[in-house]
């Protein structure tokens, strides 16, 4: 069975939103923690990132969100996903033991790239610009599996999926065993089924944030759609 990942912002409401994710058949969520100048991340992540800094997410209070969503859903992995510069802020060691302490069970740093901070165990990303050699190492250091972003540019939703997706998925394939999650530009049922032919798993934000703003069951629904259609 193919991967889902779902993305949200850490705000008051996501760990009811995460569970109405996983009710929908997410997999796997990850959480935002939000930063001021998200280099990777297109407008509708930097929106929702400037509006839970509006309303007070600082690390501690998303770590807070993360140890809530841990209540609700004990046994989905959850993923804080955010930027090296707030772990620098905030001290990489704390922020590993405290991360583990509220129930994340991983970490992806953005900007972060393979080789540094090996000791920061982490979900490595690679795009279609990665060398081989790079592939190959974020390979090796990957936690678990290894997230494809598949265009040269920011997160959001786009008209199809990334032509560039089928290359990079076969130049990962040659160079590591983990699982491939496919992200950056995946917001249809349509394209969901497309890159869940090539890759293990696919990864939403963007469009998985658009449905949060409607609420629990338009985020539902949402998230069910992209199950049907990976599964079929």
């Amino acid at each position: 069975m193919k991967t889902l990942v779902i993305y949200l912002m850490a705000e008051p409401e996501t760990p009811e939103l995460a569970r109405a994710a996983v009710e929908g058949g997410a997999d796997i969520v990850e959480l935002g923690f939000p930063f001021s100048d998200p280099l990777a991340d297109g407008p509708v992540i930097r929106r929702a990132a400037e509006r839970a800094l509006a309303r007070g997410m600082r690390t501690r209070a998303c770590l807070d969100v993360l140890e809530r969503a841990r209540g609700l859903l004990p046994d989905t992995p959850l993923i804080p996903m955010t930027y090296s510069s707030l772990l620098e802020a905030y001290g990489w060691d704390r922020f590993a033991a405290d991360a583990s302490g509220a129930g994340a069970t991983s970490l992806i740093v953005a900007d972060l790239p393979a080789g540094d901070r090996l000791e920061t165990r982490r979900v490595q990303l690679v795009a279609p610009t990665s060398p081989d050699e790079r592939i190959r190492l974020a390979g090796e250091q990957t936690d678990g599996w290894l997230y494809l972003v598949t265009v040269a540019g920011t997160t959001g939703a786009r008209d199809e999926v990334s032509p560039a997706l089928a290359g990079l998925v076969d130049r990962a394939r040659r160079s590591t065993v983990v699982p491939l999650y496919a992200g950056f530009g995946i917001s249809t049922p349509e394209h969901a089924r497309a890159a869940g032919e090539l890759a293990d798993g696919i990864v939403v934000g963007s469009r998985a944030l658009e449905a949060a703003e409607q609420g629990v069951d338009a985020l539902r629904s949402y998230v069910a759609s992209l199950r049907s259609a990976l599964d079929s």
